[in-house]
């Protein structure tokens, strides 16, 4: 396979994998472009490298830098803004986590805390029953943002190994 073909495939392939992880295909897919350019780019490279408009160039740059994946780059006698991406896979795994843990664990542990201290008889079996219900829950979305917790404040080195160690 030449390069030219296993990078389009690899931008596609990466494209379908973003949906799998709360971001849309194209973003995706500039993400994935910029991770494999040696180089920073301009939004008129990603125009015509991914065919897509500018709009939705602009759009989805701006979300990547929110997202802490992209950067802008300032090249010295340019006039143009150029982009850049994370290279170290392990570095964007942890921060996707945390976009996402931000994004949606934690509104979601929120609103278990409010749903818990509902009105009405601890000993009804409907009111029992959803406290309890919303409670375990709420304890396993706990124990979830410790891992993720722990995830992303490890070095590389030391998570791998306590996997590797979880599979002997």
């Amino acid at each position: 396979m030449k390069l030219t073909e296993a990078k389009l495939q690899f931008v596609s392939s990466w494209g379908a994998f973003g949906s799998h992880w709360g971001i849309n295909r194209t973003m995706a897919q500039i993400h994935a472009l910029l991770m494999v350019s040696p180089d920073p780019l301009t939004q008129d490279d990603l125009m015509e490298q991914l065919n897509i408009s500018r709009g939705n160039v602009n759009m989805n740059i701006r979300d990547l830098i929110t997202w802490g994946l992209v950067d802008r780059v300032i090249l010295p006698g340019e006039r143009r803004e150029y982009f850049t991406a994370e290279k170290d896979i392990w570095k964007v795994a942890t921060q996707i986590i945390k976009e996402r843990k931000k994004r949606e664990l934690d509104p979601m542990l929120k609103l278990l805390s409010q749903l818990e201290k509902i009105d009405g008889d601890k000993k009804d079996k409907d009111v029992k029953q959803f406290v309890e219900t919303i409670g375990g829950i709420k304890k396993l979305g706990l124990q979830a943002d410790k891992m993720l917790d722990v995830m992303v404040k490890a070095d590389e080195n030391w998570f791998l190994a306590g996997i590797m160690k979880m599979f002997k």
